[in-house]
């Protein structure tokens, strides 16, 4: 394994150490008082400046390329908006009581949220995956679950409050408005984004380490760790990874059977598979208002960690693939377990 192998594993593995090192602070340390106001504003500022950062290094020349692949951002869209959403009914349906009413309410938000687009990206980058469509997809997704995601939340979440008057128009302002300024600042600002590339991922992750620990503060004000037992944590993580399964398994082989090629497959897969935290943290807190989100997002937190460590290790393995394709061995696609 090369070294730049491993200090990409080295980084996913300290990230996931980082996002449980908040909830233990949240937990140990809650915010309180003005530091609750205070914090708020932060994540607020926090997710409009990545928001903003990913439209500025959005290329819309390289987007225009990957949106030609129609085919693939279908099949990518229903699998984040259609096939979830089946799936976390169906597992509700089959066994209503096997989680609380709140629990099984962050269950039905991981189905409806948007992909992500950093890592969907990058994952599907060092599988040797399509990337530009990839880029394209995931992107699209984000911006069709500001408009998706509201809607659904309406429909499935109904039972739990459904969401706010505003709540579309909040989530707009949060995501689309700073996306849109970045694409408009490109011209001017384009460039040095992309050599500072690293910087926007240290602002993608910290704003995620700022969304955690303050949902988290407000979750343990509302005694969120007595309100969950080790049974049904185990239990969510069960769900979680059984749905996760699930999604890979269809995307892979469903995408197999409809003639994609090996680089489109990976693309659906990783891009189909994933849900996002940064963007489904804030939404939580906007659709659920008045609710213990606290509680409400801990099934996305775990299935965060899942989908994390999952696909670090298919990326890991398709790569192994097109290594020993290209010294003369047959490519073989990673079959979902």
């Amino acid at each position: 394994m090369s070294v730049s192998r491993l200090r990409s594993l080295a980084n996913v593995d300290l990230y996931s150490v980082a996002i449980v090192g908040m909830v233990g602070l949240a937990t140990l340390l809650p915010l309180q008082g003005q530091g609750t106001v205070i914090g708020g504003y932060g994540t607020n500022a926090a997710i409009a400046v990545l928001f903003f950062l990913h439209g500025a290094k959005l290329s819309t020349e390289e987007a225009l390329v990957g949106a030609r692949h129609w085919r693939l951002h279908l099949a990518i869209f229903f699998a984040t908006f259609g096939l979830f959403p089946l799936l976390g009914l169906a597992a509700h349906a089959l066994a209503p009581q096997l989680l609380t009413p709140a629990l099984w309410a962050g269950v039905i938000l991981i189905c409806i949220l948007p992909s992500t687009v950093q890592s969907s990206v990058a994952f599907t980058s060092i599988a040797g995956g399509n990337v530009s469509a990839a880029l394209c997809s995931a992107t699209a997704s984000n911006l069709l679950g500001i408009v998706a995601t509201p809607l659904l939340a309406g429909v499935l979440l109904s039972s739990h409050g459904g969401f706010s008057g505003n709540a579309a128009f909040d989530i707009v302002l949060q995501l689309l408005v700073p996306f849109v300024a970045g694409q408009l600042s490109r011209p001017l600002i384009g460039n040095w984004i992309a050599k500072h590339s690293a910087m926007v991922g240290l602002v993608d992750r910290g704003s995620i380490l700022l969304i955690v620990y303050t949902a988290f503060s407000e979750g343990v004000s509302h005694g969120i760790w007595h309100q969950v037992d080790a049974a049904q944590m185990i239990t969510v993580l069960a769900v979680d990874a059984v749905l996760l399964a699930l999604v890979l398994f269809i995307t892979n082989f469903g995408s197999g059977l409809l003639g994609f090629s090996r680089e489109d497959r990976i693309a659906i897969m990783f891009c189909g598979s994933k849900k996002s935290l940064a963007s489904g943290l804030p939404m939580a807190s906007v659709l659920l208002a008045g609710q213990s989100v606290g509680l409400i997002v801990l099934p996305l937190m775990l299935f965060h960690q899942i989908q994390l460590m999952t696909c670090a290790a298919l990326a890991r393995r398709y790569a192994g693939g097109e290594q020993a394709a290209s010294r003369g061995g047959v490519p073989v696609l990673v079959k979902a377990r």
